[in-house]
């Protein structure tokens, strides 16, 4: 049957109103790599914290759309193929050999499994365009460049999309994607998400300063739900009775990984110190494997002294709370001898703290 004219037209026009063209929906949509740069001033001055959580850590998108990941923090985008899971951060490169202490005695990990950042996880795809299949890893890598660059992905089928930062375990966000017509949350809608996830992780940022650790123990750093950290050791003094041992430990809730450390200089202030060399290469792509491993032997307890591996040496090795991980989430050593000692995060060189002894 012919239609006339004038419905033709009539029929194009409402067509063009309830049917939008595909081009029109495949909006991008942008997710910000751990802590807004906005918050980020805020957080860290007035509450000495971070928030280890994609913002918004849930984006809803039609399908053929695309998410823009800002990298705004030390973080990574992984997103695995079907039934996969987030690449391990360090990776087995050989064999240590060679590394000894101050007074030239081996550490017990020679031989050990030298860890290193995962080659996979070192390169990726920040600063282009790619399209997330099934079959296929999506990988931003590691932000070491000066001013790392977006990465932007399509997303092409319906489906939920679970995503990981490498760095972080338990930092994990999600895309939400939709039918080509489907409703979806508006710019506005996603920007409220946003500020009211930064409300909460204000709320919780605010507290954490606070934080008792238990008997014994210092925590390296304080964390809350929602991936937020308190990027200083807890208690910032502790004070001991010679002959205790002290248990270093990560917080209950934390994304985060730290050491506690003890030696020759301030890894902040004194770059080419003893403590400064092993901090710095958690900055770049080769790691000092002092800084990785534990310096005695587990599950060794050592008695710290000022001479200990030649220098004051002791270190608990990385600790996070992933049970997905190598790394052990405490450590402990025993103080006999009155004094103040300093100890640092390696990775972290800002956070400090002392134990007394009296």
């Amino acid at each position: 049957m012919r239609v006339p004219a004038s419905s033709a037209a009539v029929l194009a026009a409402v067509a063009m109103v309830t049917i939008p063209a595909a081009s029109a929906q495949a909006k991008t949509k942008s997710v910000d790599m751990g802590l807004p740069a906005k918050a980020q001033d805020e957080f860290q001055n007035k509450y000495s914290s971070d928030v280890n959580a994609f913002f918004p850590s849930k984006v809803t998108i039609r399908a053929g759309g695309k998410v823009r990941f800002n990298p705004v923090g030390f973080h990574t985008v992984d997103i695995p193929p079907n039934g996969g899971t987030a690449l391990p951060l360090f990776a087995p490169a050989g064999q240590i050999t060679g590394a000894n202490d101050a007074a030239g005695a081996p550490f017990w990990f020679n031989s050990q499994a030298n860890f290193q950042f995962n080659p996979s996880v070192l390169q990726g795809s920040l600063g282009k365009t790619v399209t997330r299949k099934g079959n296929k890893r999506v990988q931003s890598g590691l932000p070491f460049a000066a001013k790392p660059k977006p990465m932007t992905v399509k997303f092409p089928k319906k489906g939920t999309v679970t995503y990981f930062c490498d760095v972080h375990p338990g930092m994990i966000g999600r895309v939400v994607v939709k039918g080509r017509h489907a409703r979806v949350p508006t710019a506005k809608q996603d920007k409220k998400a946003v500020k009211k996830q930064l409300a909460a992780a204000r709320k919780r940022a605010k507290k954490l300063a606070g934080t008792t650790p238990p008997g014994n123990t210092a925590y390296t750093g304080g964390s809350a739900k929602g991936g937020v950290e308190y990027f200083g050791m807890l208690p910032a003094v502790k004070t001991v009775a010679p002959g205790t041992t002290v248990t270093f430990a990560m917080s209950p809730k934390s994304f985060d990984a730290h050491t506690a450390t003890f030696g020759p200089g301030n890894p902040l202030t004194e770059p080419d110190s003893y403590l400064g060399m092993i901090a710095a290469s958690f900055t770049q792509p080769v790691l000092d494997q002092r800084g990785v491993y534990p310096s005695e032997q587990p599950p060794i307890v050592a008695a710290y002294t000022s001479t200990l591996h030649g220098n004051g040496f002791w270190n608990s090795g990385v600790m996070d709370r992933s049970s997905a991980s190598a790394p052990p989430d405490s450590n402990s050593v025993t103080f006999n001898t009155p004094g103040t000692y300093d100890y640092y995060c390696m990775i972290h060189p800002f956070m400090h703290g002392q134990i007394k002894v009296q």
